[in-house]
């Protein structure tokens, strides 16, 4: 798929690009609309980044606020959360379930839109929370049936740093899950045994970031170790795992990886740039997996968000393990504040 190619970042057409994903989700995306709210995160944060969310009226923004707490499943014990959609009628409650990605989008989505998060009802999340962690510390995504790995131990992590209250986990087994996953090349896979890759190693890194545990747990040696995985995987952009081209994704995944070690200043900002732009759409906005090919919600509000940490004018910068700008982030700063004194 051909493209215009600019040099510069097009901020007004990215920034259009998500308003239009609010608005109407792209044909190409109609398999996700179970997901939709983890779209809406990636648009609504993707504004925030691009500094643009005046593009949204303050009747679209408390429009999106009140349809993200109707996917909030309250007072239903081991099922409470926020679910990923609103495409279960209201009169099948018992089918409805929170979903640990979807209930850390939801409140991460809030936050940018500039909620208060008062009618979050925090002690039913976490108590569904707490029902989808298993025996050796990692998550399920959610209670019934569910997949179990980094991903969900991450969101898990971001729920707690969120609502200031880690009751909801096991942090002990949490960490030990984190270090069986640790590979020989000094970077995690999504558990035990498993490959390294860009994404887990994010996920393993922020939670034990978001836990205030990373230095306790790992060795001045597995950090050193860790760095220099996580820096061999840039070849112009960043690949996921030795051997593969690089991906839009992994300027975010591995490059707030090398922030949160402390490394970030060994990046080659010029060639990630250059990278990322590459896979820009100059014409109607948003960003591609590779040049050349289609561009999505995920890659363009990950493409954003790798060269925010990079410094690009322009981008509000952003806090690498939670994933939010640093206003969202003071924003909910100030929310803990408030929770403290009542």
């Amino acid at each position: 798929m051909a493209r215009n190619f600019s040099a510069q970042l097009e901020k007004k057409k990215h920034a259009q690009y998500f308003k239009r994903i609010l608005q109407v989700m792209p044909s190409q995306m109609a398999q996700y609309d179970s997901n939709r709210v983890m779209f809406a995160f990636f648009a609504v944060s993707g504004l925030d980044i691009l500094d643009s969310l005046d593009v949204l009226n303050e009747s679209e923004k408390l429009s999106a606020i009140e349809w993200i707490y109707r996917l909030q499943v309250t007072d239903a014990g081991i099922r409470s959360g926020f679910q990923a959609s609103t495409m279960l009628p209201d009169d099948t409650l018992h089918y409805q379930c929170g979903y640990l990605p979807m209930t850390y989008t939801a409140l991460a989505t809030l936050l940018a839109l500039g909620d208060d998060l008062k009618r979050v009802n925090k002690k039913s999340i976490l108590e569904g929370m707490r029902a989808c962690q298993n025996p050796n510390g990692c998550f399920m995504a959610m209670i019934t049936e569910s997949e179990s790995d980094m991903r969900f131990l991450y969101c898990a992590c971001c729920v707690s740093a969120i609502l200031n209250d880690w009751s909801g986990m096991n942090k002990t087994t949490a960490i030990d899950y984190i270090v069986k996953s640790i590979s020989y090349d000094g970077a995690m896979g999504q558990g035990p045994d498993l490959e390294s890759h860009g994404g887990s190693t994010f996920c393993a890194v922020a939670s034990l970031y978001l836990m205030n545990e990373l230095h306790n747990v790992l060795s001045e040696e597995q950090i050193d170790k860790l760095r220099r995985w996580c820096l061999m995987r840039q070849n112009s952009g960043f690949q996921g795992r030795p051997g593969k081209p690089s991906d839009t994704c992994y300027s975010f995944w591995v490059g707030a990886t090398l922030h949160m070690l402390d490394a970030g200043h060994f990046i080659d900002p010029d060639e990630n740039r250059k990278f990322i732009l590459s896979t820009q759409d100059a014409s109607i906005g948003g960003f591609a997996k590779f040049y050349d090919t289609r561009a999505d919600p995920l890659h363009t509000y990950l493409g954003l968000c790798g060269l925010s940490l990079m410094g690009e004018p322009g981008l509000l910068p952003m806090n690498a393990a939670l994933n939010v700008s640093n206003r969202v982030y003071k924003h909910l700063k100030e929310i803990h504040k408030k929770w403290k004194t009542n």
